[in-house]
């Protein structure tokens, strides 16, 4: 009956009945005996589900001159009956004044080759290379954004636990949902985007995610952290949900800390917490003024790692009203949801921030960039 209930949910888009904590298997049971897992090729495959879900890669970008950057392929499923994907691009501007760029865009005539690890749309195409080390991301689908860029891979990729994966569902043996996040953390960029305004080359630092939310998105998460630490030695990234009340309100962590070719650690043990808050009078959204992200792991030879990055977050670099600017298929899915009310705040400090990072007992401060995200969803 509840996997019942939980499709006329899914095909209705209303909340979900309370089904309780237990009913969510976090990845964060796989990570207590494995702690990650190194990727391969074919972990970087496209899932490409015929029922609902949202699936995207996403290639974040920090330029040497100070631009940072997105480029995103969003693959959606709404219900078994459409399928919808669209290209973005967003660039944001280091003098502070110049409005950021946003471009979105439908894609038409969209594929995978025969191993389903490149994307391909009229006028787009993200490709993995031969050996698996390197994405080229190409798209002429917007005039105001013409992408041409290389993201190569400067340590190993990982996923938490064995599969990346949290599952849904009150019968362990038949989940109606999942939630995977693959990493490639340190990368390096190179290429351009062209803008109306002149190209901008983006040679510097990236990281890559790819995602699924194999169920309705504000079905599994009510509200997300994100951080994308880099500096010259070290990377470190966390991405954060909290569920909705039907799963508990549960929290699942998945992050690492790398350097260059090397996993420092990577796991479940890690926590995002909000500092200060303001209010925000548009939405009521406890807007983050200041932030603590917190790592904790073991290398492989059993050392004990901790780290950290806090501060205050400055000004904000924007605030996306989900539901104003994403196209109708997302739209579609969340449905006009009771309470559902999508907002993302995004940051980067203006003013450095420093990473805490305890190895073994040997202490290691650095400077470095952070880009961060807080998404609100539901109540």
């Amino acid at each position: 009956m509840n996997w019942l209930k939980q499709q006329v949910a899914n095909v209705a888009g209303t909340a979900e009945p309370i089904y309780g904590p237990s009913a969510l298997r976090s990845v964060a049971q796989q990570a207590e005996t494995t702690p990650y897992t190194e990727l391969k090729k074919e972990d970087l495959r496209w899932v490409a589900m015929e029922s609902t879900c949202v699936e995207t890669q996403v290639f974040y970008l920090m330029a040497d001159t100070g631009h940072i950057g997105l480029a995103q392929v969003i693959y959606s499923n709404v219900a078994g009956l459409r399928t919808t994907c669209q290209f973005n691009t967003k660039i944001f501007y280091p003098d502070g004044k110049t409005p950021n760029l946003w471009s979105a865009d439908t894609l038409e005539n969209h594929g995978f080759d025969d191993e389903q690890l490149c994307f391909y749309a009229d006028g787009c195409a993200v490709d993995l290379s031969e050996d698996g080390t390197s994405y080229s991301i190409k798209s002429a689908t917007n005039e105001s954004s013409i992408v041409n860029l290389k993201v190569t891979r400067k340590t190993p990729g990982f996923q938490v636990g064995k599969d990346g994966k949290s599952y849904f569902g009150t019968d362990p043996d038949r989940p109606w949902g999942s939630m995977r996040h693959a990493f490639w953390p340190r990368c390096d960029a190179e290429g351009t985007i062209i803008t109306k305004a002149g190209p901008i080359d983006f040679k510097g630092r990236a990281m890559f995610i790819h995602a699924l939310q194999g169920m309705k998105p504000h079905h599994a998460a009510a509200k997300w952290n994100f951080a994308n630490f880099q500096s010259p030695t070290y990377t470190a990234v966390m991405m954060e949900y909290t569920t909705p009340p039907s799963y508990g309100s549960s929290v699942v962590n998945v992050g690492g800390l790398m350097t260059d070719g090397e996993i420092i650690c990577a796991g479940s043990s890690n926590s995002a917490s909000h500092l200060e808050i303001t209010d925000d009078p548009n939405n009521e959204w406890p807007e983050p003024a200041a932030v603590k992200f917190k790592w904790s792991g073991t290398t492989k030879d059993g050392k004990p790692v901790s780290a950290e990055v806090a501060g205050s977050l400055g000004v904000r670099l924007d605030k996306v009203d989900v539901m104003a600017e994403v196209p109708g298929f997302v739209k579609a899915i969340i449905g006009g949801v009771a309470g559902t009310k999508p907002y993302i705040y995004q940051y980067c400090p203006q003013q450095k921030l420093k990473l805490h990072l305890n190895i073994g007992g040997e202490e290691k401060v650095e400077e470095g960039i952070l880009f961060s995200e807080a998404t609100f969803i539901s109540e």
